[in-house]
């Protein structure tokens, strides 16, 4: 059974080392005729990496926030010793015209794994991968985690995603009959507006289209696929929702429901992040919301070492 530990408030910022600042560099990689786009922040000598996975209708750069380098969580995680790889999900980016061959599941998993392992190539990988999803971007991160390839999963992760929609959400997001109220979404993804910069809100900066399979993904998503993903999950799992999250539930019923999901993982840390939106990572609480998932890297490290010691 899982253990669960619900937070409120960030914990305690971890030790950041003198990395300098570093801007993430962008690759492509050619992984069976099929080009992956990513952005790359390496540390010299990682403690660990973290694969981190953008949302729906969005690019890697939501990991980079554009123009605002003091929120961007690949720049931050350097400094704390992690190496960032950062792919555009199959679909996305350099891969959006193969997108129609991408519909299996399988196929995105593996093409993430081998694209991620392109990128890397000999450079080291510390104690191994740490799997950081966002909205959409949870379902490949959880998959990913159920593979658990080399099995150098340290654990994952999860922001923006759920079991349940918010009631404010009730009629606005789409289904594979209905069309989703593009303004109410965008409400629903960017309000308060406060919480990000003014360049920032409602998107462009980081705007991509989405892959037709994303229909499929997301309607299936709370109710089949995550539920039984979840109970495949064996490693540490970290779950956040925003204070301010309007897509998904986020009150602590609805929180602890996620976390008895995964039965297998050794533990599910919970938490409710204050000042923040859907976007956790491209706003303002931003760098409080990124340390505490830095410490929990720490705390997974510190699990996977504790039977060598």
């Amino acid at each position: 059974m899982s253990t669960v530990r619900t937070q409120s408030s960030p914990i305690e910022e971890a030790h950041v080392d003198d990395a300098g600042d570093v801007s993430p560099v962008a690759r492509v990689v050619d992984v069976e005729g099929i080009p992956m786009s990513a952005l790359v922040a390496e540390a010299p000598e990682p403690r660990a990496v973290i694969v981190a996975l953008h949302g729906g209708a969005a690019r890697a750069a939501y990991w980079d926030c554009p123009g605002h380098p003091e929120l961007s969580m690949m720049r931050e995680a350097v400094t704390y010793g992690f190496t960032v790889i950062a792919p555009d999900r199959p679909g996305y980016g350099e891969s959006r015209p193969h997108r129609d061959e991408l519909g299996d599941p399988e196929r995105r998993v593996d093409l993430a794994y081998r694209a991620v392992d392109a990128l890397l190539g000999t450079a080291p990988r510390g104690a191994g991968l740490f799997l950081w999803g966002h909205s959409v971007g949870s379902e490949l991160t959880t998959r990913m985690a159920v593979e658990n390839r080399h099995d150098e999963v340290l654990g994952i992760e999860l922001s923006g995603t759920g079991r349940e929609h918010h009631a404010l959400a009730a009629g606005i997001l789409g289904t594979r009959e209905r069309y989703a109220n593009a303004r109410g979404v965008g409400e629903l993804l960017w309000t308060p507006a406060e919480l990000y910069p003014p360049d920032i809100v409602g998107g462009a900066v980081i705007a991509a289209r989405t892959p037709d399979y994303e229909a499929d993904v997301t309607a299936g998503w709370p109710t089949v696929d995550f539920p039984a993903l979840a109970a495949q999950v064996r490693v540490p799992v970290h779950f956040t929702a925003a204070e301010h999250e309007k897509v998904w539930r986020n009150d602590p019923h609805a929180l602890e429901d996620v976390a008895a999901m995964f039965t297998a993982a050794p533990g599910v840390t919970l938490h409710l992040h204050p000042g923040g939106g859907h976007n956790l990572s491209i706003g303002f609480a931003g760098p409080a919301y990124h340390r505490t998932v830095f410490a929990f890297v720490d705390e997974c490290i510190a699990h996977q070492e504790a039977p060598a010691q």
